[in-house]
């Protein structure tokens, strides 16, 4: 089972998360056949990170909640709150299988939050234009698959504006447009 994992920092958290890093990438490697996508995003117009994304591919949500909840920085107290759902990889690939690569262009988490049955919310499933600028896309899920509960994408764009068109807004309640880029070691 697929799942989305954000890890959102608490304010003044910095010298801490940056003190724990290699610990963090250590526990990361651990998962290495199993991540799909992994960074960090950034606050707005900075270079400081802000939370950190991961997509994992586990057997089942006790192991999503150990996965996120044994990580050393929400262990440590680097992170004010975790959003972890279930999620489908529509792409069906990595991050690492991305043809634009690690490097050019700004890249972004989107996160559209939204609910209804899982098959209500098809159209905002469906792959957007603009697909070769995707990272990572899938639906955010119900621990059980039932109900859709937003859409996540990772892509490639000029801005924040262009990045925010991969979701159908409509569909989605909330929309949020991160900075995010490529982590790991690889």
């Amino acid at each position: 089972m697929e799942f989305f994992c954000y890890h959102r920092d608490r304010t003044g958290s910095l010298p801490l998360r940056r003190e724990l890093l290699e610990r963090h990438w250590s526990y990361m490697d651990q998962y290495e056949k199993e991540l799909i996508a992994r960074g960090p995003t950034f606050v707005p117009g900075g270079d400081a990170p802000s939370g950190s994304v991961h997509i994992v591919d586990v057997p089942d949500p006790a192991a999503a909640r150990a996965f996120a909840f044994d990580e050393p920085g929400y262990q440590a107290g680097v992170y004010r709150d975790v959003l972890l759902l279930r999620w489908r990889n529509m792409l069906g690939r990595t991050m690492w299988d991305f043809p634009g690569g690690r490097t050019g262009g700004n890249r972004y988490l989107v996160l559209g939050l939204g609910a209804g049955p899982a098959t209500a919310a098809t159209a905002a499933l469906a792959l957007p234009p603009g697909e070769d600028e995707l990272i990572a896309y899938g639906p955010l899920l119900s621990d059980d698959g039932s109900a859709w509960l937003g859409t996540a994408a990772l892509v490639r764009a000029p801005d924040a504006a262009t990045a925010r068109a991969v979701l159908t807004v409509d569909a989605c309640a909330d929309v949020e447009v991160h900075d995010w880029e490529f982590g790991g070691r690889r």
